[in-house]
């Protein structure tokens, strides 16, 4: 056996990386489109294109999330899935503000982390 199809036969029988659990999943798509509202925030006056597209991914994943929630099969308790919902609600209304003009993008950063925190099964007291 050559060194070549020595390697090839070891890289091709390791095991496949560990793939992210949903939760998982979540943190780090809410953490990416959070780190965008940020930084979209914060560079608004030179990038307001960069804030507006990291206002449309927000509200693309609260779509989907709310989406996931309305499912009559989610396992999530009901009344978790209801604020989940609102939240989904209250970030489609809230960056239409953001868009107009009219709102800080602020709040959708906090309300994201705190759902991450939530993910993280850290919860305040």
């Amino acid at each position: 056996m050559s060194a070549l199809s020595v390697a090839a036969q070891a890289a091709y029988s390791r095991p496949t990386p560990n793939v992210l659990s949903p939760r998982a999943a979540e943190y780090d798509l809410l953490g990416r489109v959070t780190r965008r509202l940020s930084d979209g925030w914060r560079k608004r006056e030179t990038d307001l294109a960069g804030l507006m597209a990291a206002v449309d991914e927000n509200e693309r994943v609260w779509s989907t999330l709310a989406q996931e929630v309305a499912d009559p099969a989610n396992a999530l308790p009901s009344e978790l899935r209801a604020k989940l919902f609102y939240l989904y609600e209250f970030a489609r209304h809230h960056g239409q503000l953001v868009r107009q003009g009219k709102a800080s993008a602020e709040i959708l950063v906090e309300i994201n982390t705190a759902v991450m925190r939530g993910l993280r099964g850290q919860v305040p007291a």
